[in-house]
């Protein structure tokens, strides 16, 4: 018999997928319009298309910017509206949300855009630990994603994975 250790993980024919490899760079921003509000709650239509209009967008460019009010205002759509059209002149992304919503649509639209033919009929791995924002959603998402396709899908690591799907 031969003592030679043998990796059987490295071997195997298992394909591992990291959400961490498709994070797009750049900064995530926030923008509370609450500012732009009558006391922070009235929002004047004159005075806000003023400060849209007047607004330095420049400094949002190559950003994702999720757009939002901290106070209990009501704001019609059209303002939010208004704010992407000029916001997005310079920003990668505008959102209306926080910056986990921001997380959910931009990963949202890579899983929906993936091309999944490499891991047809094939076992994959969605790597679980990550050092990125990585929303839950993600994961879910990319499960379904590659549903049809996968012979089988685990979660984790190859050491360690905890199954989830096997095509039978």
């Amino acid at each position: 018999m031969s003592d030679e250790i043998v990796n059987r993980v490295a071997n195997s024919k298992l394909l591992t997928i990291d959400l961490e490899e498709y994070y797009p760079e750049g900064e995530r921003l926030s923008l509370d319009i609450s500012q732009w509000l009558y006391e922070g709650f009235v929002l004047r239509e004159k005075e806000f298309r003023a400060f849209v209009k007047d607004f330095d967008w420049s400094s949002y460019e190559n950003t994702y910017l999720a757009v939002n009010c901290s106070t209990d205002a009501i704001v019609p759509a059209w303002a939010y509206m208004l704010i992407s059209l000029e916001a997005g002149k310079y920003a990668k992304k505008v959102i209306f949300g926080d910056l986990s919503d921001m997380e959910t649509v931009i990963y949202s639209e890579i899983i929906s855009d993936l091309d999944v033919d490499f891991f047809r009929d094939k076992p994959v791995i969605i790597k679980g630990c990550t050092h990125k924002p990585i929303p839950e959603n993600a994961y879910l998402l990319l499960a379904q994603r590659l549903q049809p396709v996968a012979k089988s899908i685990m979660y984790g690591e190859a050491c360690s994975s905890v199954p989830l799907f096997k095509r039978k």
